[in-house]
């Protein structure tokens, strides 16, 4: 198992300019480009300037990151298919490790044991953390309609 790093990122003040820049330009970029599967950009080294090829989905992704540090949130990435460990999968969800232990107990989130310990992967919990949002969505809609009902709102 390759061990994956869930620090985020944040960028100081000074630098999320610079983020907001990039990412008007690539922005423009790809809304000019929208047949292109593959886009080159121009990397310095030194005094060269070298081609470098990409992927559009990874400069889609590039252009996702730069918006969330350009407006002043940390950022990390974890592929899909990295297992978390109890612990990570609870701060992920911003929850304590007991709390997410039941919700693995009653069948909520899938996971698997090794040993003695639990690992989820991260698309299992990020699917558990789309139904779960869903279902807030939909209390939250019967309860404004009950309140509508009832003249409260």
């Amino acid at each position: 198992m390759t061990k994956t790093d869930f620090r985020p990122v944040k960028l100081p003040d000074d630098k999320q300019e610079t983020a907001n820049h990039a990412l008007a330009r690539v922005r423009s970029y790809l809304v000019e480009h929208q047949d292109a599967s593959q886009i080159q950009v121009s990397v310095r080294d030194g005094g060269d300037r070298e081609p470098l090829v990409l992927p559009r989905e990874a400069v889609e992704l590039l252009a996702s990151l730069l918006a969330h540090l350009g407006a002043g949130r940390a950022v990390s990435i974890v592929p899909s298919d990295a297992e978390l460990t109890t612990q990570q999968a609870a701060d992920m969800l911003h929850v304590s490790r007991p709390f997410l232990i039941g919700l693995l107990d009653a069948g909520e989130i899938e996971y698997r044991t090794v040993g003695t310990h639990r690992r989820i992967t991260a698309s299992s919990l990020l699917e558990y953390q789309r139904e779960d949002d869903r279902r807030r969505r939909l209390a939250a809609d019967e309860l404004t309609k009950l309140g509508q009902e009832m003249g409260m709102i």
